[in-house]
C-alpha cells in the first residue's frame, strides 16, 4: 500500500480542490482526472501498478469527492481547475491521464498549457462527433431536477450497504470488486447528523455535469495538441443506444484523426468503464508498455 498525502488547493474562483499525492517527489509525474460522478480514489488500483518511484497526483474535480460543491459545473471550468492544480504543484513534463469527463479535461488542459504534458492517455474521453456540439441540447440548466441522474439514490446506511446494493447490478457487476469497494468507500461523506452516508458527488451535481457536456466544444483546440496521444475506446455506441448507456463508448470513433499524433486503441471487450475493469491494462498504457 502506497502512502497517500492529501492536499487542498484553492483555485482562482475560491473553490477548494482536493488532491491525493503518492510516490516519490522528483520521479516521473502523472496527473489523473476521473469520470463524472466518480472521485480520485477510483484510480487507486491503477496507481498501484505504476512504478513506485513515480510521483502521482489524482484530484477530485469540483462537485466530486472532497472538493467544493461549488458551481459552475461547466466542462471548461473543470479544465481550468485541473490547470490551477498543476500550476500549484509546479508540475512539469507530466503524463496526463483522464477517464471520460477527466479525459475531456486533460485534452482541454493540454491545449491551454502546451508545455505541461509530455503525452496524454485519454480513456474514452466522451468527445462526441463534431456535429453534436452544434445541435440543440436536450436539456437546459434549469432542468437539473428533472434529469434521471438527479433522481439517483444519494443516501445509504453505510458505504458497505452501498457496495452490497451495487455489486450485482450492471454496470458495477462488471467492475473489479476491489475497485467497486474503493468507489463506495471513498465516494461517500457522513450525513449532517452522522447516521448515514451521502454520495460525495450529489445526484443533482452529477446531473448538472451531464447537462453541460455539450457546452464546451474543444474541437477548435484539439488540432493544436502536439504531444503523443494514446486514445483508449470501448466498442462504439450503437446509434439507437440510450443517452446513459455506458456498456459501449460515447467517444467519436474518428477522434484520433483530429490530433497531430494519436494512437487509437479499440477495446471492444470492455465497456466505457475501462479503468474499473482492467486497471493493469490502463497502467500499462500509462507506463508505455501496454501495447
Amino acid at each position: 500500500m502506497r502512502e497517500i498525502r492529501q492536499h487542498t488547493v484553492s483555485v482562482d474562483d475560491g473553490a477548494q480542490i482536493h488532491v491525493f499525492e503518492s510516490g516519490q517527489p522528483g520521479g516521473q509525474q502523472v496527473l489523473l482526472a476521473h469520470a463524472a460522478g466518480f472521485h480520485a480514489r477510483c484510480w487507486d488500483k491503477v496507481i498501484e501498478q505504476l512504478p513506485a518511484t513515480w510521483q502521482v497526483f489524482a484530484l477530485d474535480l469540483r462537485g466530486h469527492g472532497r472538493s467544493s460543491k461549488q458551481p459552475p459545473y461547466e466542462w471548461s471550468r473543470f479544465a481550468q481547475d485541473v490547470l490551477c492544480v498543476a500550476r500549484h504543484f509546479n508540475l512539469q513534463r507530466v503524463i496526463g491521464v483522464g477517464h471520460s469527463l477527466g479525459g475531456h479535461c486533460i485534452a482541454h488542459v493540454s491545449a491551454l498549457a502546451p508545455d505541461l504534458f509530455t503525452r496524454l492517455v485519454l480513456i474514452d474521453p466522451v468527445i462526441f462527433a463534431p456535429e453534436k456540439y452544434h445541435e440543440p441540447s436536450a436539456w437546459s440548466p434549469d432542468q437539473v431536477a428533472d434529469h434521471p441522474v438527479a433522481r439517483r439514490r444519494g443516501q445509504f446506511a453505510s458505504w458497505q450497504a452501498m457496495y452490497e446494493r451495487f455489486v450485482d447490478r450492471a454496470p458495477y457487476s462488471l467492475w473489479r470488486p476491489e475497485i467497486l469497494q474503493d468507489y463506495c468507500q471513498f465516494g461517500v461523506l457522513p450525513s449532517a447528523d452522522g447516521s448515514t452516508v451521502e454520495l460525495a458527488c450529489p445526484p443533482a451535481v452529477e446531473a448538472a455535469v451531464y447537462i453541460t457536456n455539450f457546452d464546451t466544444d474543444i474541437y477548435p483546440l484539439l488540432g493544436d495538441i502536439a504531444q503523443p496521444v494514446m486514445l483508449l475506446r470501448a466498442k462504439p455506441r450503437d446509434e439507437n443506444a440510450v443517452e446513459m448507456d455506458f456498456s459501449s463508448s460515447p467517444t467519436w470513433p474518428e477522434l484520433a484523426g483530429v490530433f497531430q499524433q494519436a494512437t487509437d486503441v479499440s477495446l471492444p471487450e470492455l465497456t466505457h468503464f475501462i479503468p474499473m475493469q482492467a486497471p493493469e491494462l490502463v497502467a500499462g498504457y500509462i507506463a508505455q508498455d501496454g501495447a
